[in-house]
């Protein structure tokens, strides 16, 4: 029997809200409880709305200095400070209420990503709570956003229209091309249960996506992104799969919110992601949203110009132009307190979240490092994953990781759990240009910090360095600080 939540739609909502799920947001940096956040305005108002720079045609209401960008930014992420969240499925459900969905990526170099996006926000994070949510509570549940995400489970019916596509685009194709396939793996999962590709004998390939793939493994996969089967559970990276209809009630799976309430919930929760989003930027931001012109072939599709017209006039986002960045950027309403809290403390000159300045390492698909021209812009900092680049090619490593201080990426990370030795093997280190992490201001028991809650979050018992003379000198001060 699976234990499931209320299906009331998990609904966004400002901080210091309930939710409808009975889980409650984080208090510990709520800005809309402190006595200064309802004492000022906003932030100063442009005397009237302007057009954007860059011909968008977006008006933009508020300026905003590139500082107080920075910090609204970390505070709102729930980075400022890092890991202040505590242990426990609460926690998870507050980040994702608050990013809106997580990235999965099966490559566990270094940590799986949306593990690595919760290890950044919750103290004394473990996996297990985060496959708990999925597969036994499926309080949550994957499937495809922006790329294969983790996704609130009552949110389902926002994001059927992924499921609608694909199964009109098997039917034209791998259904009818593999019939009899089909209908035997259905078959022996109404029978037998769940269902795996190695649970049966491998058959000859056949063309899948990128490569040549067992015609098994590749159905499975098809019915699953159709939404008849979906992951039960995951043995490592390898899917189990059931029928969706035992794994999720019955009337949730019914709901049908129209095409355009489904476009619009999927575009918002892209500026509910990364926070500060501008109206266009690279294509792999907005894979799945529709595209921004009319599509011909598609005329029952809004477009997502069209959309976020709509979320502007109706009060949804709000239009900011930042200091140093072309064209506007697009605010959620519910982060504008965090915004508010923003100004307040560069004003004061208060450190981010009004603790000392701490270190985090961010996942490469964290929805902070989404927009690298915003954190070219934003943060002067070049970060692109390099995974996918061959190694004569690579600036830093294959699975290099951010390092937040404060409100500032001040370099990179190359961390690899080797599980054998229950070791971390930090592999290399850059810092960016004028940073000295042994001269920086506390930033060396702040990255002892956070070397040691990445060292539990992987259950090793030490953490190794190159030994390189610049980085047995980093080792050195990291263990006096810590």
């Amino acid at each position: 029997m699976v234990r499931f939540v209320s299906r009331t739609r998990f609904a966004w909502r400002e901080p210091g809200s309930r939710s409808a799920t009975g889980y409650d947001p984080p208090v510990t940096q709520n800005p809309a409880r402190t006595p200064a956040a309802h004492a000022a305005p906003l932030v100063p108002a442009a005397s009237a709305p302007v057009a954007a720079p860059g011909g968008s045609g977006v008006e933009v209401q508020r300026t905003i200095p590139a500082a107080v960008a920075r910090r609204f930014l970390v505070l709102r992420h729930l980075l400022a400070p890092p890991r202040a969240l505590p242990a426990g499925e609460q926690s998870v459900m507050d980040v994702v209420a608050r990013l809106g969905s997580l990235q999965f990526d099966p490559l566990e170099i270094a940590g799986r990503n949306h593990d690595l996006v919760l290890q950044a926000r919750i103290a004394g994070y473990r996996r297990e709570i985060t496959d708990a949510l999925l597969y036994e509570r499926r309080l949550l549940f994957e499937a495809y956003n922006k790329g294969l995400s983790i996704l609130p489970t009552a949110e389902l019916p926002l994001y059927r229209l992924t499921w609608d596509h694909a199964r009109v685009r098997h039917d034209g194709a791998a259904f009818g091309e593999h019939a009899p396939l089909v209908e035997e793996l259905l078959a022996r999962i109404r029978r037998d249960g769940r269902l795996s590709s190695t649970d049966i004998e491998s058959r000859a390939a056949i063309d899948w996506y990128w490569r040549p793939t067992n015609p098994v493994r590749a159905i499975l996969e098809a019915l699953a992104e159709a939404g008849i089967l979906a992951i039960a559970r995951r043995d490592g990276n390898r899917r189990i799969y059931d029928l969706a209809e035992r794994l999720f009630p019955v009337d949730l799976l019914a709901e049908r919110p129209s095409v355009r309430e489904q476009a619009r919930h999927r575009l918002l929760s892209r500026y509910r992601a990364n926070g500060l989003l501008g109206a266009a930027g690279q294509a792999e931001l907005w894979i799945g949203t529709g595209r921004a012109a009319p599509d011909p072939a598609r005329p029952d599709l809004p477009t997502r110009t069209e959309l976020r017209a709509e979320l502007l006039a109706d009060g949804s986002l709000t239009a900011v132009s930042v200091e140093g960045l072309r064209g506007p950027r697009l605010i959620v309403a519910s982060d504008l307190a965090w915004l508010r809290r923003a100004f307040e403390e560069v004003a004061a000159g208060a450190p981010p979240g009004g603790a000392a300045p701490a270190v985090s390492f961010l996942a490469p698909l964290d929805p902070f490092c989404w927009d690298r021209d915003l954190l070219r812009g934003l943060f002067g900092f070049d970060y692109v994953w390099e995974v996918y680049v061959p190694q004569s090619k690579r600036r830093w490593g294959y699975y290099v990781l951010p390092i937040l201080f404060g409100d500032r990426l001040v370099g990179r990370i190359e961390p690899r759990f080797d599980r054998g030795a229950r070791a971390v093997r930090v592999l290399g280190t850059w810092w960016e240009a004028g940073f000295d992490p042994l001269a920086a201001e506390g930033f060396l028991p702040a990255f002892a910090a956070a070397l040691d809650a990445y060292r539990a979050f992987g259950r090793a018992t030490r953490v190794t360095f190159p030994r390189d003379r610049a980085s047995r000198a980093l080792a050195g001060a990291v263990a006096r600080a810590g």
